[in-house]
């Protein structure tokens, strides 16, 4: 699903932001309205970053292919595509690939799958049906000779201390860091060692290139910083050509510059490697590599979801340690996981848009993303009737009063505020499911479902009184009885004959669908997992996950009404919004998951 929507003005889409005021103050100045190069005129450099572009508005979504996307990456899929969808621009995702190590091609599809499914793309909307999809690998030549030039202009020097020296050298907080003693070294010296480092003549780890700035500065990432590595791996765009790669943060504003982004939006954590960006592309420009203004990187606080965890270190070891069933398990922050366990684009892109964007880190409840989810399936999900926790029903005067192996038709709507979505039909007959919670033989105060003598409704069928249960020699139930009321079927005449308190959800024997329904809950029984010394291993909800046999309506069958079809969302009534798992789920073996209850019951 793609969204190709007209775009429209910030003032009748959105609440304002501090990201819309900057946008709207670049626009209202013409910011970016003129760019033009630095340095020579037809410099070879120019050609490698293109035309000068014109778009009032271009952004990005640079995720690294080292792990499946989150639901803080979901945040900012919708803020990033969101804005340009708004203002008219348009949207880069680029793939920063520069660690092969940790880098796949299975990552790189599964980025590309959750971002179209958030119904976003990258597609120019102009009528040229330009593609706006990137990987930093495709500059590598280009940074390679960015680097040379910060070399040849004294802004970069080969260092060949040890990683320990170099971490030692470069100070804290609290102590300056003190110079290499390979910083004095020529721009002539440097710039064969560094050619010596792109030819494979250097081990691993020997050198590393980095900037000249300023070991004194109180902000450590301006302590001449790693720009490039020896790192002897295959790519899995680039195989074998390169055995050194540059750092993330060298690699980044680059792309950023080179495809002419306008508003480079990152999380907060980034601040204090703005100074870094700035200063990188300063000296390009002053070079003549890229044109100015060059970009500007704007942070704004990252999601932090009570009984989530983000990290995607600690996500790969919980699926490489099989603590859950893989990157798409329901239980799983991931987009994967998320779409696996029920959640729609809309109800992501709802909460990206309720919870909003600060500078300010806070944290969210958990029960803010739920609501999201129940606010947009309401409206829209088809309702069916399911016993999670079966136990028969007998009416014990079924034949006399109906006639002996009688099937009552019955029907409900497919959605009770959509008639142009038609009925559902199921049959009742003398032997029904109920949920073995809808019968106690001494209820408590306030409980109005089944109890010898109390008279209760079988939705959309007939009242009944109960008369008692079987029990094995346990003590357990293994059968309710009951008598059915003559004349009390909803939608006749005698419906509304006898008064009752309770109305329970059933499903008959007769036509029942046998489902496997998965229960899941929070992953973490903490609010902050991994927060602190705690092994977050240790805050693994044990209850997280149940699989149980159920039955459902007929009309999710094959040939029924609703055909419940893989991914589809649905409302077990009376007990919340499930969803036909997407990978298992199959006509003659229905699996249905979990993805929200009615309300929020996690407090209780």
């Amino acid at each position: 699903m793609t969204n190709h929507a007209a775009p429209a003005t910030p003032e009748e889409h959105k609440p304002s932001n501090f990201l819309r005021q900057i946008i709207d103050k670049d626009l209202a100045d013409g910011t970016y309205a003129a760019r033009r190069w630095g340095g020579t005129p037809g410099d070879a450099a120019h050609h490698a970053a293109g035309p000068l572009d014109t778009a009032k508005v271009r952004l990005r979504f640079p995720p690294e292919p080292n792990g499946y996307l989150h639901v803080g990456h979901a945040k900012s899929i919708c803020l990033n595509f969101g804005l340009a969808r708004d203002y008219g621009g348009v949207c880069h995702l680029r793939f920063d690939d520069t660690n092969p190590e940790k880098e796949d091609t299975e990552y790189v599809n599964a980025i590309i799958d959750a971002v179209q499914w958030l119904g976003f793309d990258w597609q120019a909307h102009d009528g040229s049906g330009t593609s706006h999809l990137y990987q930093a690998s495709d500059y590598f030549d280009f940074m390679y000779r960015a680097a040379e030039h910060l070399v040849q202009a004294g802004l970069a020097y080969v260092d060949e201390q040890s990683a320990e020296d170099m971490r030692a050298n470069r100070g804290d907080f609290g102590h300056p860091g003190t110079d290499s003693p390979f910083r004095k070294r020529t721009p002539a010296e440097n710039l064969a060692r560094l050619r010596q480092m792109r030819d494979g003549e250097l081990a691993d780890g020997a050198a590393v290139l980095r900037a000249k700035i300023d070991m004194a500065s109180p902000n450590i990432n301006l302590r001449d910083p790693a720009l490039y590595r020896i790192r002897r791996a295959t790519h899995h765009h680039t195989g074998d050509t390169w055995c050194i790669y540059p750092m993330y943060t060298f690699a980044h504003p680059i792309e950023d510059a080179l495809e002419q982004i306008t508003h480079s939006i990152c999380t907060l954590e980034f601040e204090d490697q703005r100074p870094f960006y700035d200063w990188l592309l300063d000296k390009l420009a002053e070079g003549g590599l890229i044109a100015t203004p060059h970009p500007h990187q704007y942070e704004f606080a990252r999601l932090n979801l009570t009984y989530v965890l983000t990290s995607k270190r600690k996500l790969a070891q919980l699926v490489t340690e099989k603590h859950v069933a893989g990157w798409d398990d329901p239980r799983m922050p991931t987009i994967a996981g998320l779409r696996r366990r029920g959640y729609t684009p809309a109800s992501l892109q709802l909460f990206a848009e309720r919870i909003g964007v600060t500078k300010s880190d806070s944290w969210i409840d958990y029960a803010t993303l739920e609501g999201c989810l129940r606010e947009t399936l309401d409206g829209s999900a088809p309702r069916a009737m399911a016993v999670l926790e079966p136990v028969k029903l007998v009416l014990t005067n079924w034949d006399e009063v109906m006639g002996e192996g009688t099937l009552d038709d019955c029907s409900a709507p497919v959605h009770p505020h959509l008639p142009e979505l038609g009925k559902r039909s199921f049959q009742i007959g003398r032997e029904v499911w109920i949920e073995r919670g809808d019968y106690e033989e001494t209820p408590p105060k306030g409980f109005f479902r089944l109890f010898p003598g109390n008279k209760v409704r079988l939705k959309y069928g007939h009242v009944i009184e109960c008369t008692g249960a079987v029990k094995n020699a346990a003590g357990q139930v293994t059968e309710v009885q009951a008598r059915v009321i003559p004349d009390t079927k909803s939608g006749t005449p005698g419906s509304d004959s006898v008064k009752v308190k309770g109305v329970i959800t059933w499903v008959g024997v007769a036509d029942a669908l046998p489902a496997e329904v998965r229960l899941y809950e929070r992953l973490f029984s903490e609010a902050h997992p991994g927060t602190g010394d705690t092994d977050f291993l240790t805050q693994l909800n044990p209850g997280s996950f149940k699989t149980i046999a159920a039955y459902v309506e007929p009309s999710l069958a094959a040939g029924g009404a609703i055909q419940a079809k893989a991914g589809q969302q649905f409302q077990f009534e009376r007990h919340g919004y499930f969803v036909a798992d997407r990978i298992d789920h199959t006509t003659a073996k229905p699996v249905f998951n979990l993805a929200v209850g009615l309300k929020d019951s996690w407090g209780k």
